[in-house]
């Protein structure tokens, strides 16, 4: 038979082994059943917790920002502009009046003009006057008599010290020490090093060379068996173990839990849609229903049957008691004004200390009539008025 024509089997990999093929739908349902109600209660926090940030941290949280921005925000604001500036701007002004500006003043009018013209100006006519002649005078001194002097003795003592101490030590150095040291002493030192250790040191180090290539090599054979034996009896058995059983399974465990967290999200979203469908059409479609036959027709009914026509009525009441309060007012005064003249009286070029109101006309005509009421106080722009006599 040709096994090359035949089809793998469904789910089976090209180098994957048959512990793989075998565990993989097992697994895929066990970790579907452990994921799935993990899932759905993820969805369930998921979707209370935007609904609750959406309805009540969002709103609690402008609240909060509102009311620090009124309670503190705002108060700090005004308190820092219209009291602490203003002090520290006092503050700052009196500082510098009181620290500042007399500092500026004694470094000014003190210590400036004493240090000029009490320390400085004397200390320049000083150098000028006294100081640099005297240096001249001294250089000029030791330039044509002490370095002549100096360059004389210098020289004698030079002399002195290289024929009395100089050549006697370098004549002892070059013909007694010399010689002494490399004909007594160097030259037999060499030939010992030469002819006696140079052949013994040799003959030990090839002993010592050969036996510690000895140790090397059986050293590196030990090694080498032994690194034989770790990688067959544990290296060896290890790996197999991880290669073919612990990474299939491990991947197989990732794999099934990647594919039920993604059944179990289609699951979720589905019984999601389903309780949406039912809480639309169990309780949002009626209540939309009733609000829209029910509520509407009855709201528009009371605004333009019961509100507005209340709302009219109110207007004209008011209008009405305020045109009778302006009526009783006028009256009021219009009686004051005849007791006041009754009891005081008026002359003619003279005023009364009553004060004079506008004086009433009827409709059409100027001529004023004593039980007319009384005009508006501002009149109309081009009104004429009569004064009563």
């Amino acid at each position: 038979m040709d096994y090359g024509k035949h089809q793998a089997p469904q789910g089976y990999e090209p180098g994957e082994g048959v512990l793989t093929t075998l565990i993989r739908i097992p697994v895929r349902i066990v970790v579907v059943v452990l994921v799935l109600p993990v899932r759905m209660v993820w969805d369930a926090l998921t979707a209370l917790w935007h609904a609750a940030d959406r309805v009540l941290l969002r709103p609690l949280g402008r609240a909060l920002a509102r009311l620090l921005d009124i309670l503190v925000l705002t108060p700090l604001t005004w308190l820092y502009t219209w009291v602490l500036t203003p002090l520290g701007k006092a503050a700052s002004w009196l500082a510098v009046a009181l620290l500042l500006w007399p500092w500026i003043g004694l470094w000014r009018y003190v210590v400036v003009p004493v240090a000029r013209y009490g320390i400085a100006a004397p200390a320049v006519w000083l150098y000028g006057a006294v100081l640099t002649p005297l240096g001249r005078g001294l250089r000029w001194i030791g330039t044509a008599l002490l370095a002549p002097a100096a360059r004389g003795l210098g020289t004698g003592l030079t002399w002195l010290f290289a024929t009395l101490l100089v050549l006697p030590l370098a004549s002892l150095w070059r013909y007694v020490i010399v010689p002494a040291v490399r004909y007594g002493l160097i030259v037999p030192v060499v030939w010992l090093y030469g002819a006696v250790l140079t052949p013994l040191g040799l003959g030990t180090a090839w002993v010592l060379g050969q036996v510690w290539r000895g140790i090397v090599a059986t050293g590196r054979g030990l090694g080498i068996a032994l690194a034989w034996l770790v990688m067959t009896l544990l290296v060896a058995p290890v790996s197999w173990t991880y290669r073919r059983i612990l990474a299939p399974v491990g991947r197989e465990i990732a794999a099934a839990f990647e594919v039920a967290w993604r059944i179990a999200g289609y699951v979720s979203r589905a019984v999601g849609r389903a309780i949406a469908w039912l809480a639309w059409h169990l309780i949002g479609a009626p209540v939309s229903w009733a609000y829209r036959t029910v509520c509407t027709p009855i709201g528009h009914f009371v605004r333009d049957s019961v509100w507005a026509p209340a709302r009219r009525a109110a207007a004209e009441t008011g209008r009405a008691a305020r045109a009778a309060l302006a009526s009783a007012r006028e009256t009021v005064r219009q009686a004051r004004r005849d007791a006041w003249r009754a009891l005081v009286g008026s002359t003619d070029g003279a005023r009364s200390r009553e004060p004079q109101g506008i004086p009433a006309r009827t409709l059409g005509s100027t001529t004023t009539v004593p039980s007319a009421a009384q005009a508006s106080e501002t009149p109309l722009l081009g009104e004429k008025f009569v004064k009563r006599g």
